[in-house]
């Protein structure tokens, strides 16, 4: 009998591991939190014609995408959904040729799920906000309203300005997947190959785990992506960089956008940015390890990263010629020309 992906994974587990790890948030009375939840819903709102006519992407009248507010428990449920739906084809096809009883899927089941949990528990308390891809079902735009809070309390922020300026960020992913249509199934269709790749063979896996203790040393430095490039060949690593690039592209991009839409309806952004960058260095022991193993600080780089290719081609040919990165999925720059926006424009625009 053939078995779904979703039992290789227990997903409810996952559900219950991440909320039972996490925190609830900064203490707030409920007609607080009501007020904070009315705020974003009303700056998601306003944020999208600015990013609109700052990023000069023609969303072609497409229905406004779902704004959610949640909690962090909120916004582990919606990742542990997408998250499988994303991975279940994956572990369908990796699963296809290896047969396992029905105690080690169990057992195997139940380990990973609490994997998978107490990742997501470590995660969601530093989540602003996120435009979920939802690969089986309806994109939605999330703001995880006690980690905003939390973040303008603890860098003494105009509550205002910064809930407007992080769904300045949001609004522009939801432009980006809204106004090209393929966007969504490239990213999702590049990430499954990816991960099927990744799924190493059991005749594999001793020698990958020799690798890994090798080269754990260089991981706790950083500079990578972490565990994963433990994991990974060369040619594997490759693939993550290109998919990396797309990724770069995207949150580089969110970026710009809204920091030039800022200073037109948040008056404090200067502020904001200087101390929200200061903050995404990250705090030192525990947290900057498991940071470097989890591969978040290569995240960082790619707002960093994105940002700077981004700057670069539009001083070169504005914002009109950058939006040429958009036309194809081979305009997408290439790893190599995320560090190198000139060669980018010379192999578009010529």
């Amino acid at each position: 009998m053939a078995t779904s992906g979703r039992s290789y994974v227990d997903w409810d587990l996952a559900r219950t591991t991440g909320r039972r790890l996490v925190s609830d948030g900064p203490q707030t009375t409920a007609k607080d939190a009501a007020a904070v939840v009315a705020d974003l819903r009303q700056a998601a709102a306003n944020a999208a014609q600015p990013v609109a006519d700052t990023a000069r992407m023609d969303t072609g009248g497409a229905a406004q995408t779902d704004v959610h507010v949640v909690d962090r428990g909120g916004w582990i449920d919606v990742n542990v959904e997408s998250t499988a739906a994303l991975l279940s084809p994956v572990l369908e096809k990796v699963t296809a040729k290896k047969a396992a009883g029905p105690l080690a899927i169990a057992v195997g089941a139940k380990i990973t799920g609490a994997q998978v949990g107490a990742l997501l528990g470590f995660v969601a308390p530093k989540i602003l906000g996120q435009f979920d891809l939802a690969p089986e079902g309806r994109p939605s735009l999330l703001l995880v309203a006690p980690n905003i809070v939390s973040v303008e309390r603890e860098l003494d922020l105009d509550p205002t300005d910064f809930r407007s300026w992080v769904c300045l960020h949001e609004e522009t992913h939801r432009v980006q997947f809204t106004a090209v249509p393929w966007l969504r199934g490239h990213v999702i269709d590049r990430s499954r190959g990816l991960m099927t790749d990744l799924m190493p063979d059991p005749e594999d896996l001793q020698e990958r785990l020799q690798h890994a203790l090798k080269a754990l040393p260089d991981a706790v430095r950083g500079g990578g992506n972490g565990l994963m490039d433990l994991f990974t060949t060369a040619e594997q690593r490759e693939q993550l960089a290109s998919l990396t690039a797309v990724m770069s592209l995207l949150e580089g991009h969110a970026d710009v956008v809204m920091d030039d839409v800022g200073p037109k309806v948040v008056p404090s952004v200067t502020e904001i940015r200087r101390k929200f960058d200061e903050r995404r260095k990250g705090s030192g022991g525990v947290d900057r390890l498991l940071r470097r193993l989890l591969g978040l600080e290569a995240k960082m780089r790619q707002y960093r990263d994105g940002a700077v290719f981004c700057r670069a081609v539009i001083d070169k040919v504005g914002v009109d010629g950058f939006n040429a990165v958009w036309s194809s999925p081979d305009a997408l720059p290439t790893a190599r020309e995320i560090e190198a926006p000139a060669d980018w424009v010379a192999r578009v625009h010529g």
